[in-house]
């Protein structure tokens, strides 16, 4: 089931924050660049303009090795998952 919540902080191309968890959340099936590697500073302010501020739709699909939810997220209708998969693709 998925809940709704509003981003507060963007940590990278992946990884956010709400204001209803004291965890990040990432992306599922994503695999944006981390700080330091090529595209990181463009990926995450891709993701700044998609959800930052907004209100989400988030579907645990999982929990990484560092506790973090997995996800497939929704803005509206869009998935934030797909978005940020052909961002990536670049």
């Amino acid at each position: 089931m998925a809940r709704k919540e509003k981003v507060t902080k963007i940590i990278d191309g992946d990884t956010f924050l709400t204001d209803k968890r004291k965890a990040p959340v990432r992306l599922s099936d994503v695999d944006a660049p981390e700080k330091r590697q090529p595209g990181y500073q463009n990926a995450k302010k891709s993701l700044e303009k998609l959800i930052l501020n907004q209100e989400v739709s988030i579907e645990t699909v999982a929990r990484d090795k560092y506790g973090r939810s997995v996800a497939n997220v929704k803005f509206g209708v869009k998935s934030v998952n797909k978005a940020m998969q052909k961002h990536n693709k670049k």
